[in-house]
């Protein structure tokens, strides 16, 4: 099983270990990917992989029962199963202002006739059981409200009564989700997050390329001037099968490195374009640290935890959290210093603790920034950083799409009806009412 808790409440995910457990007794054998800590907490056998990300990683640190992995201080995942290090929870709460959206009449789908308020300049996260209505409202109701009324000056929906936005108007929405962002290996980070433009440019005004009349245009894989003729610039050639899907073999004339053999002459510090391509994020940024207009996009990249990604990977190979990742850093260096509406759809999918505790530390940066982020998230850790939480249920489908809960953090903990506040609670054994920010 790959990642079998993704999209699962908690609540939810009891009843998946419940049945894991049934097949286990039946004589089988389970064999799960797994980033969870409850699912990695209910194993037999734990097979933790490190110590870091990409090439950082693909060693063994550890092999054997949980209770051993908990006590074993070279794993990180044991340290946080343990308790020794924890997801870093915020100081303070933001306080919530007159500054929000209000929404009322909502009946998209399973949706109950809903009337909410949703703080702007705050860290909301929307809970609830899977299946409770969290996209209804985020994708399918807030996200194309709010883009009409900052495209058209008035926002309006079939299935709202009344929809407005009070105080500072915000000037950009982004809705970040998982879907694939390129479907061929000319999809790279590099060239999704621009940086390789800027890499081109500064390739072109290397002294051996300036006397051979070298432009940015000739540095391109996408381009005729450069690339590879054999492969086109995919540095793969496609093999096509009669019965089964098409296969990607190394291209046999560039070896994979995608441009003709004189441009790979060209080189920065020993490195050719091809191989800084090779690089991953945090070793191209350590290369162009001083390089401003280079180092200003990786950096974005590193800070949402993408420093193992190599920027010539092609992204239809990234997985769906390192999509959503890769597009929230795009956003991020579309909308400098500008007030924007993020909004998430379980940005904390297939991340391990310590990229949890990143993401998060990113997110509050977002918040800090003036920016206003509203996520849907099943995910503890990530939930117990909200200002504001909107708890839909309390069932799926049609036995959902009802507020069981709204306003701040610290109120859900005391709400007999929400699913999310009993298991928030057992994870917040010592949270205390808090206001304001530090």
């Amino acid at each position: 099983l790959d990642e079998p808790s993704i999209g699962l409440h908690p609540g939810d995910l009891d009843r998946l270990l419940a049945i894991l457990d049934r097949l286990r007794e039946q004589g089988n054998t389970i064999l799960v990917v797994e980033h969870d800590g409850a699912t990695i907490a209910a194993s037999d056998h734990v097979i933790d992989l490190g110590p870091g990300g990409g090439r950082q990683g693909g060693q063994v640190v550890f092999a054997g029962p949980v209770s051993r992995l908990r006590e074993d201080p070279a794993s990180l995942t044991g340290q946080y199963l343990s308790g020794r290090l924890r997801v870093r929870r915020p100081a303070r709460r933001r306080p919530q202002g007159a500054r929000g959206i209000h929404l009322e009449g909502v009946t998209t789908h399973n949706l109950k006739d809903l009337s909410l308020f949703l703080p702007l300049g705050n860290l909301t996260v929307v809970t609830g059981v899977s299946g409770s209505g969290k996209s209804s409202l985020v994708a399918d109701t807030l996200h194309p409200l709010v883009l009409a009324e900052l495209r058209r000056g008035g926002g309006d929906h079939p299935a709202v009564r009344s929809f407005r936005m009070a105080g500072e108007p915000v000037r950009h929405v982004y809705f970040v989700d998982q879907t694939p962002v390129g479907r061929t290996p000319r999809s790279t980070p590099a060239t999704y997050t621009g940086v390789f433009d800027e890499i081109r440019r500064f390739y072109a005004r290397l002294p051996e390329a300036q006397a051979r009349g070298l432009t940015a245009g000739h540095f391109s894989f996408n381009l005729a001037a450069g690339r590879c003729q054999a492969c086109r610039g995919m540095g793969q050639v496609r093999v096509e099968m009669r019965f089964l899907p098409d296969s990607f073999l190394l291209c046999p004339q560039c070896q994979g490195a995608r441009y003709q053999p004189d441009l790979l002459r060209v080189r920065f510090q020993g490195r050719s374009i091809a191989e800084v391509l090779d690089l991953t994020v945090s070793e191209a940024l350590e290369l162009f640290l001083n390089f401003p207009a280079i180092r200003k996009r990786l950096q974005v990249l590193e800070e949402t935890g993408l420093g193992y990604v190599r920027l010539g990977q092609p992204t239809p190979s990234l997985s769906g959290g390192e999509q959503e990742r890769l597009k929230l850093g795009v956003q991020l260096l579309a909308t400098p210093g500008q007030s924007t509406l993020f909004l998430l759809d379980e940005p904390t999918t297939g991340l391990h603790f310590a990229d949890v505790d990143r993401l998060c530390q990113l997110v509050h940066h977002l918040v800090d920034q003036g920016h206003s982020v509203v996520a849907i998230e099943h995910n503890l850790d990530f939930i117990q950083q909200a200002d504001w939480i909107v708890d839909l249920g309390p069932g799926p489908g049609a036995r959902g799409g009802q507020i069981l809960y709204a306003g701040p953090l610290e109120g859900i903990l005391d709400c007999p009806a929400s699913l999310t506040g009993t298991f928030l609670r057992r994870h917040l054994k010592d949270v205390a009412p808090r206001s304001g920010r530090g």
